[in-house]
């Protein structure tokens, strides 16, 4: 069955980015920004992050080279986001979704297992595209734990 994987991962993608609103939703407004601990991240970071990233996924598997700019450069836009209106996290979520979704399925099978190198050592396509999904999934586990935290499951 042609593009099976890359269907495959649309599918869960989008359904871990419903979860991952889900999750954030389920936390009063007034604690969205609130982390347990320090060292802890708001559930708002861990949304604004899984948001930037399935757009800087996109981009990477659509050109095939990593991403530009920094990390530090990454961090503070992320922090920019996450300070701001929450409806600009869920917007980027849901235009980088859009992309991610589209570039998945343009992809070939006879390029899944193109590999190319990242700062994490050398990745094929088809690892490179369950990335999102994995993230959100991850985060969405991750707010939940603050969710529990507030008493809000």
């Amino acid at each position: 069955m042609p593009n099976a994987l890359q269907e495959y991962l649309v599918s869960v993608t989008e359904k871990a980015a419903k979860d991952l609103v889900t999750a954030l939703e389920r936390i009063p407004v007034e604690k969205r920004a609130w982390s347990p601990a320090e060292t802890a991240r708001t559930a708002l970071d861990q949304v604004a992050e899984c948001a930037i990233l399935a757009g800087s996924t996109a981009e990477i598997l659509e050109s095939r080279s990593w991403m530009r700019g920094s990390y530090e450069e990454y961090l503070q836009r992320k922090a920019a986001l996450a300070a701001g209106d929450p409806a600009a996290i869920f917007a980027l979520l849901d235009a980088n979704l859009v992309k991610l979704v589209a570039v998945i399925r343009a992809i070939p099978d006879d390029a899944l297992n193109v590999t190319m190198e990242t700062p994490f050592g050398t990745l094929s396509l088809s690892q490179i595209m369950g990335y999102p999904y994995w993230n959100m999934a991850y985060h969405e586990g991750q707010i939940n734990y603050i969710a529990s935290i507030l008493g809000c499951l």
